[in-house]
């Protein structure tokens, strides 16, 4: 079938009636309920938006011919990447760049593995078919993904084999002829009630041994699947409007613990079974994290560009431009996304096709920015709070300008410089929701943590960075001036 619209979404989600549960009780209809009702239509607005840009949303399958979401293609080209790339800055923008787990994420880790089929074939033969034939499922329906990596922060100084309770973290119970049956629990699926399917990887970063074999594994299933449920944080969406929670009422994503009840993975959705290396081999050798990391720089430039927009759009509100302080802010946040933009063309400018045979692009700039950024992210939102100051706590809401009691004292004494008070508070109830409020505070730890501890991260991308050229240099200098020929003068 071609690419979904919103209404396809919103039928599949409301028959698929996931086992979903928040603040105690068991959600009846997803798309009905108070804390997934703003995301939900979101997510549909993001399929709708395929159809009203198809020239930039969708491309031609390459097995049915049916228009299919671009972030699902196996780029050939270097033009591949620019169109993808494109495509995921249009989603982005849709969301100001705060929804990190747009579908377009995960269908370009599931290229990833569907093309490196030969990899997972290493485990066994017809796991390769299946991750060949899941991609194309996944592409021809056009399926909204979740996905869970880590395990539950219990004796983190014990690896899952050891912990108190070996069924804490989800590991195989057996394995038998109908495939893999499933206990114990994951971290943290980012809309987990509010898709079709969740992916289940081993972890981008945390390294397994012999002991993790049973807890290491990958495969994939519907969100319906008898056993599953989703357990959801408190929700970020309070019922308010748009104009008082700008952010908050539309865009929070949800997270959830994954629990598998003995759930069974049919074979045919199994792509690794109790493979600890093969795990620890499979986001590099398939060049998953790159693609990924791809669409992730591309979010964050969305995502800066509208951080920007708010910092720029506070100055003028307030008429603070001549102060040198303000400036120097605003430019930090400029050298952000100029540096982020650099990376990431620099990195589609360095592409090369890899044993799969896609273009892909070089992780040494993506990697920097991965690594980058989350702490970037962090000052970025700092900056909003500084120049918005006291702005930022005296906040009306959109009831009290509607007030016909206070609602004129309102218009006159939160007035900007060249604008109505009404206008002014409204943007600043958007730079409270991107750098305040619980919506805020969930994006800054998320984006902190977004591919995994920054420390780890940090240690990972030392250990992976060239280093010996460098050394050569200050070598090959300190002979030359050793050397006897070598004087001043």
């Amino acid at each position: 079938m071609p690419a979904r619209t919103g209404q396809q979404y919103l039928e599949a989600l409301n028959r698929a009636k996931n086992d979903v549960w928040i603040h105690g009780e068991k959600v009846g209809n997803a798309s009905e309920h108070p804390a997934f009702r703003g995301i939900v239509q979101s997510m549909a607005e993001l399929y709708d938006l395929q159809y009203q840009k198809p020239e930039k949303m969708l491309y031609t399958s390459p097995t049915t011919g049916d228009p299919v979401g671009l972030s699902f293609i196996a780029p050939k080209t270097k033009e591949d990447l620019v169109r993808r790339r494109e495509m995921i800055y249009e989603w982005a923008s849709h969301s100001g760049g705060m929804m990190g787990r747009s579908p377009d994420y995960l269908n370009t880790s599931i290229m990833s593995f569907g093309t490196a089929a030969s990899f997972f074939a290493q485990d066994d033969p017809r796991f390769g078919e299946n991750v060949r034939n899941y991609y194309e499922y996944c592409r021809e329906n056009d399926i909204s993904l979740t996905h869970t990596l880590i395990h539950p922060q219990a004796n983190r100084a014990k690896n899952q084999a050891n912990q108190q309770d070996p069924f804490l973290s989800a590991r195989i119970v057996e394995k038998n002829s109908e495939g893999l049956l499933i206990r114990g629990c994951r971290l943290l699926a980012t809309l987990g009630g509010v898709t079709d399917e969740i992916v289940v990887f081993p972890s981008t970063l945390n390294k397994a041994t012999t002991e993790d074999d049973p807890y290491a594994f990958a495969f994939a299933i519907p969100n319906n699947a008898p056993g599953l449920k989703f357990m959801s944080r408190e929700s970020f969406d309070y019922g308010r409007n748009a104009w008082d929670h700008p952010m908050g009422s539309r865009f929070d994503e949800s997270d959830a613990i994954v629990v598998f009840d003995d759930v069974l993975v049919p074979w045919d959705r199994v792509f690794v079974a109790g493979n600890h290396d093969l795990c620890n081999r499979t986001y590099a050798e398939t060049n998953a994290v790159v693609h990924m990391t791809h669409q992730v720089v591309a979010k964050n430039i969305a995502k800066t560009e509208f951080v920007l927009g708010i910092v720029l759009s506070i100055i003028d509100a307030i008429n603070i431009s001549s102060f040198q302080h303000v400036k120097e802010k605003a430019t930090e946040v400029m050298l952000t996304l100029e540096i982020m933009k650099a990376l990431l063309y620099q990195s589609e400018a360095n592409a090369q096709i890899d044993r799969y045979g896609n273009m892909t692009p070089d992780f040494t700039q993506l990697n920097t920015a991965r690594n980058w950024y989350p702490k970037m992210y962090q000052r970025l939102t700092e900056i909003i709070r500084i120049l918005g100051a006291s702005g930022l706590m005296a906040i009306p809401t959109q009831a009290d300008f509607q007030s016909p009691e206070i609602g004129e004292w309102m218009h006159k004494y939160t007035q900007g410089a060249a604008m109505d008070g009404y206008d002014r508070v409204q943007l600043y109830r958007l730079a409270w929701d991107v750098s305040m409020s619980a919506f805020a505070t969930r994006q800054m730890l998320y984006e902190y943590y977004f591919f995994g501890d920054p420390v780890r991260m940090a240690g990972a991308y030392y250990d992976w960075h060239e280093k010996d050229k460098y050394k050569e240099m200050v070598k090959q200098f300190l002979n030359r001036a050793n050397s006897p020929s070598f004087t001043f003068g």
